[in-house]
């Protein structure tokens, strides 16, 4: 496995300068994000001087670009914010292919308008399912033409839920182009430590062979997100769980501070 963190970590709209924190920081490879190079995150259009400077940040600092970050609400219950949503996907896909980025990261979406990480009520009917999946469906279109994998990573209040959710999906896209990216933070909300363990295995032995990338983030007992190593969550477990099951892709974490940075690669590589 390879050590990685999320490049928007680090303050900064320059590639360079932000490579260059990551790898002060401790990290070998990064989740990239087009803010980090003076961008949306999900643009109209992307220059050709910030995919070549993206490029030669990357080539200068021996970081590698692990994935790239595509998120949009993929079930918002506005076919016009999809349809906006989806365009601007399309763009960020084809930045990734010109980058030589495998993996592009997806949110699977919530009917919360107003947030695409908040839980509705309405998440759970077949109507926001169905949705989500078009969406899916024409994205994967994208995916394939470029010769990009999509990542969608289980959470709470999304319309993937679980490990089993995300490879009910991909069974049902039929692509080998959809991939699962797991953190273990996700899997659950309220849980006591050794009822975390057993969702993160369970997890684990459902996405086996579809996982593309795993995440380091952490979770109180009382449900609050932490530091990876700082809650509930046995990383110890998780990654000897992911080495079982075959995955030698990034371990990236998220969620924490510049600062604290350091001192999480220091505990994570410690695992691996």
């Amino acid at each position: 496995m390879r050590l990685g963190i999320f490049a928007k970590t680090f303050a900064g709209t320059e590639p360079a300068a932000v490579l260059t924190a990551v790898k002060q920081a401790g990290y070998e490879t990064t989740q990239f994000n087009l803010a980090c190079a003076g961008l949306p995150s999900m643009p109209d259009v992307v220059p050709a001087e910030a995919v070549t400077s993206t490029r030669a940040a990357a080539q200068s600092t021996g970081v590698a670009l692990a994935a790239l970050s595509g998120t949009y609400n993929m079930a918002h219950p506005d076919k016009a914010v999809r349809d906006d949503g989806l365009r601007r996907l399309a763009v960020v896909i084809e930045t990734a292919a010109a980058l030589g980025i495998p993996l592009v990261t997806l949110c699977t979406g919530s009917r919360n308008a107003a947030d695409q990480w908040a839980y509705h009520p309405d998440n759970s009917t077949p109507a926001a399912w169905s949705d989500m999946a078009a969406e899916m469906e024409k994205a994967l279109a994208v995916a394939e033409d470029a010769g990009v994998d999509l990542g969608i990573e289980p959470e709470q209040a999304n319309i993937v839920t679980s490990a089993r959710d995300a490879t009910r999906l991909i069974a049902e896209m039929g692509s080998k182009h959809l991939k699962i990216v797991l953190d273990p933070a996700n899997l659950f909300e309220h849980a006591t430590p050794h009822e975390a363990r057993a969702i993160v295995a369970a997890a684990i032995d459902e996405a086996a062979g579809h996982i593309a990338m795993a995440h380091a983030k952490d979770r109180s007992g009382d449900g609050r997100f932490a530091t990876a190593g700082q809650g509930i969550v046995d990383f110890p477990h998780f990654v000897s769980r992911l080495k079982a099951a075959g995955f030698d892709g990034s371990l990236v974490t998220h969620g924490l501070s510049a600062d604290e940075a350091p001192g999480v690669a220091a505990f994570l590589r410690g695992l691996l």
